[in-house]
């Protein structure tokens, strides 16, 4: 496959920092219009009191309507584990488009079954305006975008290219970060590797842009680095380190991970584009949580 890429095309890219959830939301700018793109936001939820809230949400609303810019897109990189969107709160605010990729159908069926959601829950991806697929293009106004398909972290996984500034999810991490894990359902650590492996050729100067950090080694939280910087420094794939060497690294290493504190809230809100459970006759809704697993 082979992509359009114009990295002469520079869009502005606002940061918004979750510390809650260490998650990074962006409003991109084409240059050229007041046209933008809301990627990756996060709905709050205080998960002890069952309580959700939009002040991360309303952060990026004020940020768009003082700088008076048209939301077009609202892009999920992909099915969260670990913070819920606040995607269908933002559309209903300023408008525009819901999309992610089309393997979302295959997240929907696998935690639709371990949710044990009826047949009322619909698999097919409904729930979003559009499904990309590998390659596809869209426009934020004037601004030319893709979608890379890129999983192995979930199935559904995207990296978002627009102009010089591609959006990787948890494709990457900063590079003393290194990679997200794959051992979720449907997560696969040599195609992971095979899809860090696209993103890095990509041409060098790309801005990529990260979903989480962590913050290792006590370092200030970092979001934002270059496609060379990763070749050469990500602690994981960097310097040309083998798909077998990755493969044994990220095996062992998910091995000791514990699952993430917003798993089950954040996967039955998320497989629905954002959107919490139906209410029962009550007007009530409820999260499942379900025993041994996940």
């Amino acid at each position: 496959m082979s992509y359009n890429i114009d990295t002469s095309c520079k869009p502005e890219v606002k940061s918004f920092f979750d510390e809650a959830t260490n998650t990074i939301s962006y409003v991109v700018k084409d240059p050229a219009s007041k046209a933008c793109a809301v990627v990756d936001s996060v709905m709050d939820i205080d998960y002890a009191a069952g309580r959700i809230t939009y002040d991360s949400a309303d952060e990026i609303i004020a940020y768009v309507e003082a700088t008076g810019l048209e939301v077009e897109w609202l892009i999920e990189t992909h099915v969260h584990a670990d913070h819920l969107s606040a995607a269908p709160y933002i559309q209903g605010k300023l408008g525009g488009k819901l999309g992610i990729g089309r393997n979302i159908t295959i997240v929907q069926d696998t935690f639709g079954k371990v949710f044990n959601e009826g047949t009322e829950f619909q698999r097919d991806g409904s729930q979003f305006d559009r499904l990309f697929d590998d390659g596809d293009t869209y426009t934020v106004g004037q601004m030319q975008c893709f979608a890379i398909h890129t999983p192995g972290h979930t199935p559904a996984c995207m990296t978002h290219v627009m102009g010089d500034a591609a959006f990787v999810g948890d494709t990457l991490f900063m590079p003393d970060g290194g990679s997200a894990r794959a051992d979720f359902p449907g997560g696969d650590a040599g195609t992971l590797y095979d899809s860090i492996q696209k993103v890095l050729k990509l041409p060098d100067e790309m801005r990529l842009f990260m979903c989480h950090d962590y913050g290792p080694n006590g370092r200030e939280i970092r979001w934002e680095t270059t496609v060379a910087d990763e070749k050469v420094h990500n602690i994981h794939v960097g310097q040309g380190k083998t798909r077998e060497e990755f493969i044994k690294f990220r095996t062992e290493r998910d091995a000791q991970l514990d699952m993430p504190r917003l798993i089950i809230p954040s996967l039955q809100v998320n497989m629905r584009g954002g959107k919490l459970p139906p209410a029962d006759e009550g007007g009530r809704r409820f999260l499942k949580v379900p025993v041994n697993t996940l």
